[in-house]
């Protein structure tokens, strides 16, 4: 629960986008035809509060350098997961 959470933090504060997909019906005959579809995306810029949040969250201090190096490693891996997604969508 801890590292959803964690995960949940972390991509508010990288920033995202939202796709969402709005879609229209008539009900003629008794059957339901799409009248109109439109996909729309929303980009939610970075938060600083959730940078905030991670960075008081974790006691860097108390960590061996192990535990510090796994921790880089996982947030380098999530910023570039990041950095795909939004590649793949501006293509």
């Amino acid at each position: 629960m801890q590292d959803d959470v964690r995960d949940a933090l972390l991509k508010v504060a990288l920033g995202f986008r939202v796709e969402e997909v709005t879609e229209e019906y008539d009900a003629r005959e008794g059957e339901l035809r799409l009248v109109k579809r439109r996909e729309t995306h929303k980009d939610v810029p970075p938060d600083l509060k959730a940078v905030k949040l991670l960075l008081e969250g974790t006691d860097y201090a108390a960590l061996s350098d192990e535990e510090l190096e796994a921790e880089r490693a996982r947030l380098k891996a999530a910023l570039g997961e990041c950095e795909r997604e939004e590649a793949q969508e501006k293509a």
